[in-house]
């Protein structure tokens, strides 16, 4: 028990250095858009990268749009509050329910694929798909890429929100990673002796 949480904390202490994924997310809204505008709909999104495995993951839920959902992109390059053109898939993001005030998505996308792109923003980076993925990389670290939901009532978007790096998480957290891997062990252990048990008997 006390190696396997020794392991597990090496392990937790080390993977920052070996990262290679990078999350941001952002809360979604109709204040957000440019120019705003008082749609009562919420949204929340999170985008995760990996540079190493060339993938993007898109995540999001919304509630309480006025219109049913026409599209969802990432836009990119633009410093808030100013807007961008669209960067990622056209004319939206596969997997996103269409038609719906309310609902969610939950899609992971290849970041060296020419489809993951809108067609006029890999001719803005001279039409290579990796001086794409460079550019949108670069716009979300640089905090200048937003998520954007569109609907019948807003076409040009009805929520939308600057994508930011996520929060380390807390302490709390790496803590209840460690039980619940030390609980497996003794679940694990147990399970051993059972087995030890039973071919004995």
């Amino acid at each position: 028990m006390k190696a396997l949480v020794a392991f597990a904390s090496a392990v937790l202490a080390a993977a920052p250095a070996f990262a290679v994924t990078t999350v941001y997310t952002t809360s979604l809204s109709g204040p957000n858009e440019n120019p705003v505008n008082a749609s009562p709909g919420v949204g929340f999104g999170i985008v995760t990268i990996d540079t190493t495995a060339h993938t993007m993951r898109v995540q999001e839920t919304f509630s309480g749009l006025t219109g049913g959902t026409t599209a969802s992109h990432i836009h990119c390059c633009a410093a808030p509050p100013a807007t961008a053109g669209v960067a990622t898939m056209t004319p939206t993001f596969s997997g996103l329910p269409l038609g719906v005030t309310a609902g969610s998505m939950d899609q992971t996308f290849d970041t060296l694929a020419a489809a993951t792109y809108n067609p006029a923003f890999v001719t803005l980076n001279g039409g290579s798909v990796a001086a794409s993925e460079s550019t949108l990389f670069a716009g979300l670290a640089a905090g200048t890429s937003y998520l954007n939901i569109h609907t019948t009532t807003f076409g040009g978007g009805e929520i939308r929100g600057f994508l930011t790096v996520a929060a380390v998480p807390e302490p709390e957290t790496y803590a209840l990673f460690l039980a619940g891997l030390a609980s497996l062990g003794v679940v694990a252990r147990r399970r051993q002796r059972r087995d030890a048990d039973r071919l004995a008997g």
